[in-house]
């Protein structure tokens, strides 16, 4: 079975990536709102990190809004997920 080409070059591209890290991020986050345990919370821990990573990769690119709402998104998540981490402890 062939594969699409497009979905392919979309998958690839950086700020993509990021938006889709960041959709990932807004998930374990309200996993850990909803089941706060150490384990959810870890996993919201690393989502963060992951799209940090993919934010970083994306920058400088010729489109730089999106990258702004996906900080903008990011900021808010790790908000929320610092008042879950306060609450936990």
């Amino acid at each position: 079975m062939k594969e699409n080409p497009f979905s392919s070059l979309q998958s690839q591209n950086p700020i993509s990536q990021a938006q889709e890290s960041v959709e990932n991020v807004r998930r374990a986050v309200n996993q850990a709102q909803s089941h706060p345990r150490e384990e959810t919370i870890q996993n919201a821990r690393n989502a963060i990190k992951k799209a940090e990573n993919a934010i970083a990769q994306a920058e400088g690119r010729m489109n730089q809004e999106p990258i702004d709402r996906a900080k903008e998104s990011l900021e808010q998540d790790r908000a929320d997920l610092e008042h879950v981490e306060n609450q936990f402890k």
